[in-house]
């Protein structure tokens, strides 16, 4: 496989890459850092890849896989949070500050989701993968994948109407 033919090949999915990185390790450097990790080992492995069914599923895994591993390390503690490019630049300031607030309390209730859980949101309601994909990259039958996804977002959806009602009990 060429230079030509590799780009060809991952250039659908590379973006997919980027920001699955960027969800599990939320520094957009570190998401960086990994996605060229992961394309330098498709790089160094590109005669097998002729052969590999899903070269997109193969990356999907060892990004995830990286990722988990750089969370892991040592390093995983000097890595900062950026959250500066999630607003609106168009809206007010008052809708700025609330779109700000609801995007913090998502993350933080989205982090505090079992990494499994996390994993399977960012690839079905994110990235839109099919169940089938999701499963074939976790590992897990098509069943577990719904079931945990369901989880997920009874969870958010749970904590988001908590943080958004103010205290006020709906009877």
């Amino acid at each position: 496989m060429n230079q030509a033919e590799f780009i060809k090949t991952i250039s659908p999915f590379k973006d997919k890459v980027f920001r699955l990185a960027r969800r599990l390790l939320v520094s957009i450097e570190e998401a960086e850092d990994a996605t060229q990790e992961v394309l330098v080992k498709l790089w160094n492995n590109k005669e097998k890849l002729q052969g590999y069914g899903s070269v997109e599923a193969m990356a999907m895994t060892m990004t995830k896989n990286y990722c988990l591993d750089r969370l892991k390390s040592k390093q995983a503690s000097e890595m900062r949070i950026v959250h500066s490019n999630y607003t609106d630049r168009q809206a007010g300031l008052q809708q700025q500050t609330e779109d700000r607030d609801s995007w913090e309390w998502a993350e933080k209730i989205m982090k505090n989701l079992p990494e499994q859980q996390k994993l399977i949101m960012q690839m079905r309601d994110i990235e839109q993968y099919e169940f089938e994909e999701i499963a074939k990259i976790m590992d897990m039958n098509e069943t577990a994948v719904r079931v945990a996804l369901s989880r997920a977002r009874k969870t958010m959806r749970e904590e988001l109407t908590k943080t958004h009602s103010y205290g006020i009990k709906n009877n």
